[in-house]
């Protein structure tokens, strides 16, 4: 009796791409996502001015982000590849409080949300989930999100420092980090101006009067920041 053979089609692995600007945090990454049989590393990147060739280059079919970049701002980054690649799918994995970020990345174009601390198993779980179409924050920042968006969120429970645009807030945080206006502007790219604008428009959102009663205001919030998880 001849025995009939059944063709094994190999499992086409999930290409994964890796942004953060920290080697051993992509080391780490990378080898957490090579031990589960259908993902693979496809790509990494140290700075925001590698990620867009090497998307186009590697055609990830998720990015993972972190949002604090030396080179932009995470939330730019986003942005820009939603405007490029609209289909792809970023998963931000950051230090940063995500009570105050996750809701930014969400309204950027991302699909979803994981503080660092939370541990390989979340994170595979949170990859998975977004490749499946679906968006993933933690159940606190769910509820939360459902709050904002039937409308019972209570006003007293909003920071006014969430009430910055994205702008605003990257500008915010640089004031807190003792940058003038001048280099705000150059870091940015933006006019000197527009970055006064943005100034004032702070002083109104946060109820400050004056220039320096902003300026305490902002040191103290990046003060009040985890250990290097300022933008």
């Amino acid at each position: 009796m001849t025995r009939v053979r059944t063709k094994v089609t190999p499992q086409k692995k999930r290409r994964i791409m890796l942004v953060d600007d920290h080697p051993i945090m992509r080391e780490g990454l990378s080898q957490l996502i090579k031990l589960e049989p259908d993902f693979t590393v496809c790509a990494e990147a140290e700075l925001a001015s590698q990620v867009e060739s090497l998307v186009k280059q590697h055609a990830p079919d998720l990015l993972i982000l972190d949002i604090s970049l030396p080179d932009k701002n995470g939330l730019e980054v986003i942005k820009d590849l939603k405007a490029l690649y609209p289909g792809l799918p970023i998963l931000v994995l950051s230090m940063h409080d995500e009570s105050l970020y996750a809701e930014r990345v969400l309204r950027a174009g991302g699909r979803g949300y994981l503080m660092k601390h939370e541990g390989g198993r979340k994170l595979v779980a949170a990859m998975r989930h977004v490749l499946a179409g679906q968006i993933y924050v933690s159940e606190k920042m769910s509820a939360r999100i459902l709050e904002l968006f039937s409308g019972r969120k209570s006003s007293e429970s909003v920071s006014p420092v969430e009430s910055l645009t994205d702008r605003e807030f990257e500008v915010f945080q640089l004031i807190g980090r003792g940058k003038g206006t001048r280099e705000i502007a150059e870091q940015l790219h933006l006019s000197i101006k527009t970055v006064e604008v943005h100034r004032a428009n702070m002083k109104h959102k946060l109820g400050v009067a004056t220039a320096p009663e902003l300026i305490r205001y902002a040191v103290r919030w990046v003060e009040s920041q985890p250990a290097g998880s300022a933008i």
